[in-house]
């Protein structure tokens, strides 16, 4: 977007949050005006949904105090950049670009600025005429100009009717190597979905060619990358595509480690996608860790996943229906100790910074509209909002999502960690003096989980813009909790002297404590209890009586202070139940009290007797 700041506060901005995808910094202070300028023009006029952007002449990074800032250098002359942006905008490109040339005087020094307009979806792609697709076009990513690929001008060219991947002709598949039962499947789960679909009536042939999965060809029928993809036998995607499986890697511990001394357990899946798709989500739930839920009508107790059924599906869906299959790498699903990864080949079509606005850019339509329309894939382009949302709903920290061009890989990293808990807080509590909000805390802890972050994974954790979050980043850089690797577009951090400190102080903290021993006030389970408690369990049963479940409460809350879910572990019952009938009520009452009663909803509150008991 083009934004309406005056050039001076842009420049502080770059010192705020360093180049992003609305604004670039460059020098030309000796007057001329390098390729580089026309490549960001033409990376800013061909992203799709950026609505543009800011290019600053005379602007350069100096080290001026410990980190760099981005002070005016000015341009020599000015007339002579300005008219050569407007002739080379007229020239070098397949269709003339108009931008808006202006300038402002800065410290004394001229900036010119120019500002780039998104072009329409009929215009797209602009490329420089040398060149010809698709190296002569770029797109805008993030802060990178980069040359465009195969998959982006797809993108560009679906509007125009070009063809995609998924409905080219596979050469030497033929029907024999359909699976039928593939396509029995597929009518059931579009049955399920639509029990009046109307090609439920017609015969194989024509379902496959309704679906893209056929096509005909001097009146035989030739099978499509969809049909392979889709509804192939397993033999013939062994045969044709033997990259495009599905491993599901099991690591020990929370690092990738390489070298012939590591070991994991791996599985490799492929098949028709009706099939493989099941046999996937059912290795990932049936190895996460384990919660359970209690039913408040019939008191039943079920395990569940500790990452929902439903992030689990949708990442899955999402990793096979948007992969590029013109990559030969398989999709791996890595599970850490303390979270899944879940990566695919393919960069995200649509731009990173705008992941969690509505619409998708579809690298595979046909595979995706039947994933769609038997309910699959449940949502159309808001899919990433709804693993976070759903993550968020059970307390748990947000996933992050992060597209990669360079190694075209997209990849979602699913922690099995509820924030904030005890243990957590326990934590935070030695950066106490830093005063760090919210986001920060997730930041570092995020950082303690998986090792490192950047700017992307911060902003998918907490739903930060590009300002905020390199701020945030910035702050903590400069309080040594984190510190930068890489740089510009590639910067990423890492613990800092603090965090470091904090997380080796902690570390001895909990192997000094007794083994088997949770810090105090966590997972408090029936074994400690004094013995009078112990036997009024054993004396209770399953089934207790409203009354008797309030004495209980009491009693538990004066032998030590408890959370809500540590009471519902104790009695078999969730902490919703347990909060709504009995919690929220006897503190009201006066039977219970808060332990943290200036902040109710203090993520580490727990629950202690009344005065009056």
């Amino acid at each position: 977007m083009i934004s309406a700041k005056t050039t001076a506060e842009l420049i502080q901005e770059l010192n705020e949050a360093d180049e992003t995808e609305h604004l670039e910094a460059k020098s030309a202070s000796a007057g001329d005006v390098g390729k580089s300028v026309f490549e960001t023009i033409c990376a800013m006029s061909n992203e799709p949904g950026l609505e543009g952007g800011t290019i600053l002449l005379g602007v350069e990074k100096e080290q001026l105090n410990l980190f760099p800032q981005y002070v005016a250098v000015g341009v020599d002359d000015p007339d002579k950049v300005s008219s050569d942006i407007a002739s080379g905008c007229a020239s070098k490109f397949n269709s003339p670009v108009r931008v808006d040339v202006s300038r402002e005087l800065i410290g004394g020094k001229v900036v010119v600025r120019v500002d780039v307009p998104e072009l329409s979806s009929s215009q797209r792609p602009l490329y420089f005429k040398g060149m010809g697709l698709p190296r002569g076009a770029l797109r805008r990513i993030g802060s990178t100009d980069q040359h465009c690929t195969d998959d982006d001008l797809t993108g560009f060219f679906q509007s125009k009717a070009q063809e995609a991947y998924d409905s080219l002709v596979i050469e030497g598949v033929t029907w024999d190597d359909i699976d039928l039962e593939a396509v029995e499947a597929y009518r059931r789960a579009r049955g399920e979905a639509n029990p009046d679909a109307e090609e439920l009536n017609w015969s194989n042939e024509e379902v496959l060619h309704a679906l893209g999965a056929v096509s005909r060809r001097a009146g035989d029928y030739v099978v499509t990358a969809t049909g392979l993809l889709v509804f192939g036998k397993a033999s013939a995607l062994r045969r044709v595509v033997p990259a495009h499986r599905v491993d599901y890697i099991r690591v020990p511990g929370k690092d990738w480690v390489s070298g012939n001394d590591h070991r994991f357990e791996s599985l490799d899946m492929r098949g028709p996608m009706f099939s493989l798709l099941p046999r996937i989500m059912a290795a990932i739930l049936d190895d996460l860790p384990k919660t359970f839920r209690v039913d408040d009508a019939s008191g039943q107790r079920t395990d569940v996943p500790i990452v929902p059924a439903r992030v689990i599906r949708e990442a899955v869906v999402n990793s096979i229906m948007h992969r590029s299959y013109q990559t030969a790498q398989p999709v791996q699903v890595i599970r850490y100790s303390n979270r899944v990864e879940i990566r695919n080949p393919g960069y995200s079509l649509k731009s990173q910074e705008r992941f969690g606005e509505p619409g998708s850019a579809l690298r595979n339509p046909h595979i995706a509209e039947i994933l769609h329309e038997t309910r699959f894939a449940e949502t159309k382009g808001s899919g990433l909002r709804v693993m976070r949302d759903i993550m968020s709903s059970h307390g748990l920290s947000a996933p992050t999502f992060s597209s990669n061009r360079d190694n075209d890989e997209f990849t979602g990293i699913f922690l099995f960690h509820h924030f904030l808990s005890e243990r957590d807080w326990e934590w935070l509590a030695g950066f106490t003096a830093f005063q760090l909000t919210e986001d920060q805390m997730r930041a570092i802890i995020f950082v303690r989980e998986v090792g490192a972050i950047d700017n992307s994974a911060y902003r998918s954790l907490t739903q930060a813009d590009t300002l905020s979050a390199s701020k945030s980043l910035r702050k903590l850089r400069e309080q040594d909790i984190l510190e930068d690797r890489g740089g510009g577009s590639r910067t990423y951090y890492v613990p800092g002297q603090v965090m470091r400190e904090r997380v080796l102080s902690h570390d001895a903290d909990m192997h000094a404590r007794p083994s088997g021993l949770a810090p105090k006030g966590r997972h408090a389970n029936r074994a400690e209890m004094p013995t009078h408690l112990r036997a009024r369990f054993q004396a209770t049963g399953k089934r207790i009586e409203p009354a008797d479940m309030e004495s209980l409460l009491i009693d538990l809350c004066a032998w030590r202070a408890l959370s809500a879910e540590e009471i519902a572990n104790l009695l078999g019952r969730t902490a919703h139940y347990i909060s709504n009938k009995y919690l929220y009520r006897m503190v009201r009452e006066g039977q219970l009290r808060h332990k943290y009663p200036e902040m109710v909803k203090h993520p580490g509150q727990r629950y202690i007797a009344g005065e009056a008991n």
